[in-house]
């Protein structure tokens, strides 16, 4: 059973930083797309960012652009960088994984093309 773990999580002031970990068991994750959505109180999940295989490729949600950077290391992890957040940023961010070809990054935004989630890092951050 493949697992996503995420960490780095926590509550920050307004304008503050985060980076978020995400590492999968089992096995290498190189070949895969990976990525990651978010989700507020009483909100859809929202995609943030996606990053093809051998991090090729990068693709962010217009409203985090500038802000958050997403990256890969070459076997397992994905992490988000998270610069000037907001309140509005408050969510639990989910770390997701796909296979697919690595041109296949058309449908980053339909939760639904992701077969493996997470369990979610709360960000909160304050006023």
């Amino acid at each position: 059973q493949v697992q996503l773990v995420e960490s780095g999580g926590g509550l920050v002031q307004d304008g503050g930083s985060l980076e978020l970990s995400c590492a999968a068991s089992e096995r290498t994750f190189s070949n895969y797309h990976m990525g990651w959505f978010r989700q507020a109180p009483g909100r859809e999940r929202e995609f943030v960012a996606g990053i093809s295989p051998y991090g090729r490729n990068t693709y962010s949600a217009d409203s985090v652009k500038g802000r958050f950077s997403i990256s890969r290391d070459h076997a397992n992890s994905v992490y988000l960088e998270i610069d000037g957040l907001r309140p509005d940023d408050t969510a639990v961010y989910y770390c997701v994984a796909r296979g697919g070809g690595p041109d296949d990054y058309g449908s980053y935004s339909i939760a639904g093309e992701w077969p493996y989630w997470g369990q979610g890092t709360q960000v909160s951050v304050s006023s």
